[in-house]
């Protein structure tokens, strides 16, 4: 996910769709529930909240696992 007024990222892994994803993100940041780390940041940075399309992108489609993983960990260190 990527801030949209401040490029900052954040990698994770999720067994859900994208859009399911991005709809908690966004409930947890218009209610300020604090569920949602990513939310959570965006409200204390005073970041905006832009369309999904703006602020997720899927980088690798994998199963769960030790790979996945290894992936995750690659794209964090990329990222840094």
């Amino acid at each position: 996910m990527t801030f949209p007024t401040f490029q900052k990222k954040y990698v994770g892994q999720t067994g859900r769709p994208n859009r399911v994803k991005f709809r908690e993100h966004y409930r947890d940041y218009k209610y300020a529930n604090n569920k949602s780390k990513f939310a959570q940041r965006v409200l204390e940075e005073g970041y905006s909240f832009g369309p999904r399309n703006g602020i997720m992108d899927t980088l690798h489609i994998a199963n769960r696992g030790r790979m996945l993983d290894v992936q995750e960990k690659f794209y964090i260190y990329k990222e840094t």
